[in-house]
């Protein structure tokens, strides 16, 4: 409270001359601490104290003094703000911002990941700053070893290979080591052997436990014997905190515990393992960490965050968060996940089935449409549940967006029947790989009689109608016979009798095609050969159906795996 206040007043009384006015602070003050709305004669009493110690500084000191404190404050009120997809952030400098995402390696990241690391990256690139992704791996019984590479391969797609810097929390448990004894020589820390029921019955009272009084130099040998004679459970390093403090988890929240499970990266050389907000807090500052932009239900764990870097001299980053995003309908454990799959319900984290980013990848979503999709949200406050409907409903479209204008046309189709068109003219059809960019090129099919089409196709064609085979000529139907009626399609859109478009592949000009469904199901069919010329990896939409990427290739066979209308 005491440091948002004098930050305030200070740049109050340099703005005007030394004098201070306390209801201009006072309103800055709950701006930016509206907590402290609770006890608004208390905060009056420190805007008091602090208003009296300030009166007497000169301006050179007022500016002296705010440049410790608050420095941003100082800056050009006419600097430029900077403009991008989403809303600035506070005390945010072009080129110095530098944001991080912090993944624990329990497997891929899924779409709620992409979220959170779309937000943070497109920030960073707004900003012309750095991405870091920090594989918080301090917790060695929640570890899946593929994960570290899972993760890191899924940022580099969905930053389009522009992340900065990847960074193991377990290859840093020196520096924590030190950090940790700093703070028992400054009497900061101390190491708790009590029982975990009796502490906690303790915390709840707001009452010291016995351990907490002990001596610096005891406090230094508990800390060292945390590293071989203690056991498991038997002794926790504990911050000194407010006891009182109206939130129970503020109060001596734990720093350090013992662990002997064995750890994938450093096996059995490490027991002493360090608390999420304790690595936070050190790594944030070690890498210089400006912005943390998160969910809300870390909250707590920002403020405990701040309160160890402010005991250790730190400038804490500045913390944004996010409201919760409930995504309704979608299976994104991957503890869970993993054990499906280890069972054999999946076939792995890359299964047509699941929302984690491998399989999206491998479907054909590109990066930039979660990008897009998490600018669209942006960095609000407030809770969302969102349906898997609507989900894909808007990720579809940003990347429909971005594959429509790539991807060239080709007929396809699925559980097909042959049909023999009398009287039709042989020739070769010669169709534009895309409609939009006719230069782009064209393919070519050789048509004579003999045309494969849909069953579900034939099964709507009626007899007494002129019906189309796309981008080739129109036909009727008499007595279930097909009789070739004109080339023109003008004669087909002006008919009183119209029927419907079908698209076609000419027998003997085929090839055979699978495609994967996203409920894992197979659908057999053919299609035009001209597609034996396209490449593992591209995405194309077949006529009237639906974009696809070819995910196989063999001899005289196409496997594609559907990605959306």
């Amino acid at each position: 409270m005491r440091k948002t206040i004098l930050k305030y007043a200070l740049k109050n009384a340099l703005e005007f001359n030394g004098q201070v006015n306390s209801k201009v602070v006072m309103g800055l003050t709950l701006r930016d601490k509206p907590e402290l709305k609770t006890d608004i004669p208390k905060l009056l009493k420190e805007i008091e104290n602090v208003v009296h110690e300030i009166k007497s500084f000169t301006q050179a000191k007022i500016k002296e003094q705010l440049k410790k404190v608050a420095p941003e404050l100082l800056k050009d009120k006419k600097e430029k703000i900077v403009e991008g997809p989403l809303k600035p952030l506070p005390n945010a400098t072009k080129g110095k911002v530098i944001v991080r995402i912090a993944p624990s390696p329990s497997g891929p990241l899924h779409i709620g990941h992409a979220y959170g690391a779309s937000l943070n990256y497109e920030y960073s690139k707004m900003y012309n700053g750095k991405f870091i992704v920090r594989i918080e791996d301090t917790n060695p019984e929640n570890i899946y070893e593929p994960a570290y590479k899972l993760i890191e391969d899924d940022a580099q797609w969905l930053t389009e290979n522009h992340l900065n810097k990847v960074v193991i929390q377990s290859s840093r448990l020196g520096k924590y080591y030190d950090y940790a004894e700093q703070l028992v020589q400054k009497g900061k820390a101390y190491v708790c052997t009590c029982n975990v029921d009796e502490w906690r019955t303790l915390k709840t009272q707001k009452e010291e436990c016995p351990c907490r009084s002990l001596k610096t130099e005891d406090q230094h040998t508990r800390y060292n014997k945390m590293f071989s004679e203690y056991a498991e459970g038997e002794a926790v390093l504990r911050l000194k905190t407010d006891i009182q403090h109206k939130n129970p988890a503020m109060r001596d929240f734990s720093l350090m515990r013992i662990n002997e499970h064995v750890h994938p990266k450093t096996g059995k050389e490490n027991r002493m393992w360090p608390m999420m907000v304790f690595s936070v807090a050190i790594d944030d500052h070690e890498m210089g960490i400006t912005h943390v932009m998160n969910g809300k239900e870390h909250a707590d764990n920002s403020k405990k965050e701040t309160i160890i870097m402010e005991y250790l001299g730190w400038k804490a980053p500045e913390y944004k968060h996010w409201g919760r995003i409930n995504f309704e309908g979608f299976r994104v454990s991957a503890s869970k996940t993993r054990m499906a799959i280890d069972q054999g319900k999946y076939t792995g984290w890359d299964d047509i089935r699941l929302p984690f980013l491998p399989a999206l990848r491998r479907r054909g979503y590109q990066a930039g449409a979660f990008r897009k999709y998490a600018t669209e949200i942006g960095l609000s406050l407030n809770d969302k549940t969102v349906p898997i409907e609507e989900f894909w409903k808007n990720v579809n479209a940003f990347n429909k967006d971005i594959v429509e204008p790539k991807a060239n046309r080709y007929f396809f189709v699925d559980n097909p029947i042959e049909i023999i068109l009398q009287d039709a003219p042989k020739k070769i059809v010669e169709l534009d790989l895309h409609p939009d960019f006719p230069k782009r090129g064209k393919r070519k099919l050789k048509v004579q009689k003999e045309l494969h089409i849909a069953k579900s196709d034939y099964t709507k064609l009626g007899e007494g109608k002129l019906h189309r085979f796309m981008d080739y000529c129109n036909f009727e139907i008499v007595k279930k016979k097909f009789l070739f009626v004109s080339t023109k399609y003008d004669d087909f859109k002006n008919s009183e009798n119209k029927g419907i478009i079908i698209h076609w592949v000419p027998v003997n000009e085929e090839i055979d095609v699978e495609v994967l469904l996203e409920d894992g199901k197979l659908v057999r069919g053919i299609g035009e050969k001209t597609m034996k010329q396209l490449s593992k990896g591209t995405i194309v939409q077949l006529e009237r159906r639906y974009f696809a990427r070819v995910d196989t290739i063999e001899k005289n066979k196409i496997i594609l795996w559907y990605l959306h209308k």
